[in-house]
């Protein structure tokens, strides 16, 4: 058993089930009353009011894109950073009562910034998970009698993806949790996504992944997957964060991998290398290699990097990919052999002797604005579209694109298996990025021109009906909730609901109507309960 330094462990404190009483519907929002209310329940070092001299500092640790951090951000009323499950029940409970809604924070990767502010004037308070980071590891024992369990970990949700490799690679190099690249993402916020990455094609998504996990209900009760249902687990495994709950932890299984593994970045240009080629035939061998080879690309400017990870040896890499895809001129000498530690570590950094210990690393920047957009792609893209495609890329303005390739286990997972529906028929997702320095308004503002102009014509080679993207690029541009009678309304839910989660909005608001039918869990894209009338009209049931 391995555990994280600095592990604090959860403890549900029965005695707050009777501290509370709630109202059907919220009451009217009582700041003081809601400060009194935390402050009698939890020690007030973990509360930073606006009045807190480093209230500003704890807001701005985990914002990772300054855009969303203006003079304009409709800032909390107070940031809470619980060291115990306890203290986010008893959050719960105090906004509950005093009619003051939280958001949820863990990594603060959010791509619009809703774990932390708000786009509409309100009374909020944001609960700050990065002191919950516990991560336990529980390997399997192939010597017991009866059948082993697999390899497991419980991790918290405000550990980064980071701490949960390292964490778990070095207490067994050849285990490893299939994630995404970047590694001071939050595990809940990933979790609460889908978590796209590259070892997806093998071993599934993230959530594909996930055995058990605690939550704070929208009553403040701390309840596992037994206790929450197998409706509301099945919506917090990609259902998209601050829907259903606050989950504090998750229970993970771990995948085994090999102890050498083969990554390369291979870079094409326009010009003389053939990136056109190469990327047209990507299209279609990228899906479908074997599972253990995944090979994503970056596109910027005129240049085209093929970035792979293979769960196996440079020499049996080579002659496979020399048959199935020879446009990409790989030889031995592109290899290079690491661990799977080292690997996570490459990816992020693109240095193979970065030390393993930078995936620990939390540190934030203030210097670059992003904007992000997303989409799926379902019919290969023709060679002349991608030669107009490259056009878009020499503009002003012009950011960046990434390929993810799907195919191999995640499309043998239905649809419907998690809230994530990309699977079946998808050869890869786009996400389209655009940056500009800190402050450059022209900049900016030619940047945002840029990426809703290049979405714009990407129309036409994407899918539709309808236009997918992935809730954890989210993109408040597809669409916003509506809020009426102080309950955010289906209708206007479905307009971006069904981009991200197509069939699966429908259950998804279901599973919100019985789980959270106040809407206490809420922000500018959280799924819309769906009504007790609604859900019994003919077609539309939890089952």
């Amino acid at each position: 058993m391995a555990v994280l330094r600095g592990r604090l462990t959860l403890v549900l404190i029965l005695s707050l089930n009777c501290c509370f009483s709630f109202p059907t519907v919220l009451s009217s929002v009582t700041s003081d009353g809601f400060l009194q209310c935390l402050s009698d329940n939890i020690p007030v070092g973990l509360i930073y009011t606006q009045g807190s001299s480093n209230f500003t500092d704890v807001l701005v640790s985990s914002v990772r894109n300054p855009r969303l951090f203006t003079s304009a951000t409709v800032r909390p009323l107070c940031i809470v950073t619980p060291v115990d499950a306890s203290h986010v029940q008893a959050a719960v409970r105090c906004g509950r009562a005093s009619g003051v809604r939280l958001r949820v924070r863990s990594g603060g990767h959010d791509y619009e910034g809703l774990s932390y502010r708000s786009e509409r004037p309100e009374v909020f308070g944001v609960v700050d998970l990065s002191n919950l980071r516990a991560i336990t590891v529980s390997a399997d024992d192939d010597e017991r009698p009866v059948p082993p369990t697999a390899p497991s970990a419980w991790v918290d949700s405000g550990a980064t993806l980071g701490e949960l490799y390292y964490t778990v690679a070095k207490n067994n190099p050849e285990l490893a949790f299939p994630a995404g690249i970047c590694p001071t993402i939050g595990v809940g916020g990933h979790l609460s996504g889908g978590g796209i990455g590259m070892m997806m094609r093998r071993f599934g998504l993230s959530v594909d992944n996930v055995l058990d996990a605690k939550l704070v209900n929208a009553s403040g009760d701390l309840v596992d997957r037994a206790a929450m249902g197998e409706d509301h687990f099945w919506a917090i495994r990609g259902g998209g964060g601050e829907s259903f709950g606050v989950v504090v932890s998750w229970k993970v299984g771990l995948v085994k991998v090999p102890s050498t593994v083969t990554a390369f970045n291979i870079v094409k240009t326009v010009a003389d290398q053939g990136a056109v080629d190469a990327l047209t035939k990507w299209q279609d061998v990228a899906p479908g290699l074997p599972t253990d080879i995944t090979i994503r690309v970056i596109i910027q400017g005129q240049r085209a990097t093929f970035q792979s990870l293979y769960l196996g040896s440079c020499s049996d890499l080579v002659p496979v990919l020399n048959s199935s895809f020879p446009e990409l001129g790989m030889t031995s000498a592109d290899c290079l052999e690491m661990t799977w530690l080292e690997s996570a570590a490459f990816f992020q950094f693109w240095n193979r002797r970065t030390p393993v210990e930078a995936l620990l690393d939390r540190k934030t920047s203030l210097s670059t604005f992003t904007k992000n957009k997303s989409d799926y792609v379902r019919r290969a893209i023709a060679k002349e579209a991608w030669e107009s495609i490259f056009s878009w890329l020499t503009m002003d303005g012009a950011g960046m694109i990434i390929l993810e390739p799907h195919g191999g286990f995640i499309g043998t997972v239905p649809d419907g298996a998690t809230p994530y529906p990309h699977r079946s028929g998808v050869l890869y997702n786009i996400q389209y990025i655009t940056f500009w320095s800190a402050g450059g308004e022209q900049e900016g503002a030619t940047a945002t021109a840029w990426i809703g102009s290049f979405y714009e014509f990407m129309e036409q080679h994407v899918s539709e009906s309808p236009r997918e993207a992935y809730v954890n690029y989210r993109d408040l541009d597809i669409g916003e909730n509506v809020v009426v009678d102080d309950v955010s309304t289906l209708d206007s839910g479905r307009v971006w609901g069904e981009k991200y989660f197509a069939g699966n909005f429908q259950r998804l608001a279901a599973v919100k109507g019985v789980v959270d039918p106040t809407d206490y869990f809420r922000n500018e894209q959280s799924i819309p309960p769906q009504s007790t009338a609604s859900r019994r009209r003919p077609g539309i049931s939890l089952d």
